[in-house]
């Protein structure tokens, strides 16, 4: 790293150093000999902004654990190709030799840093995006007069549920990612026995049921795990596909309908 300039003004302030990279990307410099405080936070947040750098290195004899944790911060959540450093400087002797500076970085960049900071921006994303689906999705049931659901608030998980009128059972729609979407009867009372007793039972009127709802349903005991489930999944795209939100909310909402109704009556005789 070869010096640029050193006190560059930024508009009323000045940069310390103003440094290029070996790939000739700019590089501010801030120094504090104090404690580390919010205003050289800002100052160095302002001049890599204003002065388009790549890289800042905050350099104090004490960086606070609440600015560490900032810096960490930024490292993940900025583009894979801005860093920030924040290096402590103390002072060394050996023997009777003459005290000399080491600067030691405290916290830094990396690449595992990087990518968990881009998951959490995807997941993130995906968190909207999955509350929008689940708004529109309720609106066009209410505009449908498709109430089993009217009581309840979009989510940012990939499930929305309401309760089947016996405890432990939930009418639930699904959306994954990509490539498909669902409705279900998720069973699950606590108790390992009573699932299976309850899904045992449904199954006993399997042909009537899948009548009523107009198509084979997956019908998963799944013996294995302490809950079971009656599933339907509908693959004309998932969360990704916005553009087709409409129809698959549209086959969602229409086969929530028919699964409620095929089975409600008989939850009910439970």
């Amino acid at each position: 790293m070869s010096v640029v300039e050193r006190e560059k003004w930024v508009g009323d302030f000045k940069v310390d150093v103003l440094a290029e990279d070996g790939a000739g990307n700019l590089v501010v410099v801030e120094n504090q000999l104090e404690p580390t405080d919010h205003d050289h936070l800002g100052k160095v947040l302002t001049y890599l902004a204003n002065l388009e750098a790549k890289a800042a290195v905050w350099i104090s004899a004490n960086p606070r654990p609440e600015h560490v944790k900032a810096i960490s911060w930024l490292n993940e959540a900025t583009p894979p190709d801005t860093r920030f450093y924040l290096v402590q400087l103390s002072a060394y002797r050996i023997g009777n030799s003459d005290p000399a500076p080491l600067f030691s970085v405290v916290s830094g960049p990396s690449d595992s840093a990087k990518a968990f900071g881009e998951e959490k921006k995807e997941l993130a994303e995906r968190h909207v995006l999955r509350m929008k689906f689940w708004e529109e999705l309720l609106q066009r049931a209410k505009e449908k007069n498709v109430k089993w659901h009217a009581g309840v608030s979009p989510r940012t998980d990939n499930w929305l549920g309401t309760g089947a009128g016996k405890s432990g059972l939930a009418f639930n729609y699904l959306v994954w990612l990509e490539g498909k979407t669902g409705v279900e009867l998720d069973i699950d009372t606590g108790d390992y026995s009573e699932n299976k007793r309850i899904f045992d039972e449904l199954k006993a009127e399997k042909d009537e049921i899948e009548r009523s709802f107009g198509q084979p349903l997956l019908w998963e005991r799944l013996d294995n795990r302490r809950r079971s489930r009656i599933r339907h999944v509908i693959e004309m795209g998932g969360l990704k596909d916005t553009d087709d939100w409409s129809s698959i909310q549209d086959a969602m909402i229409d086969a929530m309908d028919r699964l409620v109704r095929a089975v409600k009556r008989r939850i009910e005789r439970l």
